[in-house]
């Protein structure tokens, strides 16, 4: 029985794996309910993704700035904080790395490093705003993040527009090609698909995430603070510099992400009305993946190849792109219950028990 109720709890891999499957199942029922073939379109989806090349490039694309911003709000929520800061934190290291990739003439060894670094280093600052009001003031990092978040796009745009713009354009010149960070012949062999080193960064970044969390002395201590600050307090940790450090690493993380999707993707930013979305589906990503590094960046692959997959279950099944959020709404939906999903579970495992013990 102790087995059983390991295997049906919140932490077991089998509860997120069964909630994919029962956001899939709703999503089906969705399309049958809108006259459309599930099995059609969910092939269709598949095909898109690992079709050509290409699309399975783009698609590695489209989860690359996933991971980075799973693994954001995964290191904040893992030191008790919730960080939805991320798309403003986004937006401040794309637009750092836009204007050091446009306005600096450097050599390429020196130029692109420096731009990751600096968008990086923005990004976290950006967190830390929220993190130091938190600490300083007791002010809810919630509410923080969400208005630096607005404040993050409007200043983008106004630093776009003033410094950076094309005459009669909305976007901004591109950046210099030794700031890029494409990754040539790797695209090439991806038949031309958007390829870039930031794939190779976010990786790299999820493992910072385990050694850093894990396996130092500072990862225990921002721990300790999340998990009951008043004891961390008594053990003699410094709980507010700790808070403040904790949402400046998160924002690291969610500053590359937008680093990256400018000087590896676009190479120019353009002046936007909205954010771009990542910051937020990071908070889903960070959700289904256990707040764990490898469980983000497994969550990304399946975000990831969902979104880019939606088209083909436009173009193939007719099916409209907006089914792909209800599948991804439904997923997030059973995770976030999983006593639904444990409800499920229980009685298919409670008759095997029997079964074996008779």
């Amino acid at each position: 029985m102790d087995k059983l109720i390991k295997i049906v709890t919140k932490d077991s891999a089998l509860v997120p794996l069964v909630a994919i499957l029962m956001g899939l199942l709703f999503g089906a029922l969705v399309m049958l309910a809108g006259g459309y073939n599930p099995l059609t379109a969910y092939g269709a989806l598949v095909g898109k993704v690992f079709g050509d090349p290409y699309d399975f490039g783009e698609t590695v694309r489209e989860i690359t700035p996933l991971i980075l911003t799973g693994l954001s709000v995964a290191f904040a929520f893992r030191t008790g904080l919730f960080n939805i800061g991320g798309e403003g934190q986004f937006m401040m290291g794309m637009t750092t790395a836009s204007v050091i990739g446009i306005k600096l003439q450097l050599p390429w060894f020196i130029h692109a490093p420096l731009a990751v670094v600096a968008g990086a280093l923005v990004g976290g600052l950006w967190g830390a705003i929220a993190g130091y009001l938190k600490a300083k003031r007791g002010v809810n990092e919630v509410i923080t993040t969400i208005m630096l978040n607005w404040i993050a796009l409007f200043l983008s745009n106004y630093v776009v527009n003033q410094f950076l713009l094309q005459p009669g354009q909305q976007r901004s010149y591109p950046t210099q090609d030794s700031a890029s960070l494409s990754f040539g012949w790797l695209s090439e062999m991806m038949g031309n698909a958007r390829m870039h080193w930031g794939t190779f960064i976010a990786l790299a970044a999820a493992t910072v995430f385990y050694v850093l969390l894990w396996k130092t002395k500072q990862g225990y201590e921002l721990r300790a603070v999340g998990h009951n600050p008043h004891a961390a307090r008594y053990a003699g940790m410094n709980v507010n510099r700790n808070i403040v450090k904790s949402m400046f690493i998160s924002g690291i993380f969610a500053g590359l992400a937008g680093v990256v999707d400018v000087l590896g993707v676009f190479h120019y930013q353009t002046v936007v009305a909205a954010t771009p979305g990542y910051g937020f589906d990071g908070v889903a990503v960070a959700l289904l993946g256990g707040n764990t590094p490898l469980g983000v960046v497994l969550a990304a692959v399946l975000f990831g190849s969902l979104t880019y997959g939606s088209a083909g279950m436009s173009f193939a099944a007719d099916v409209p792109p907006e089914i792909i959020r209800v599948v991804i709404g439904s997923v997030i939906f059973f995770v976030a219950t999983h006593g639904i999903v444990r409800w499920v579970l229980l009685p298919i495992y409670a008759k095997r028990k029997k079964e074996e013990a008779a």
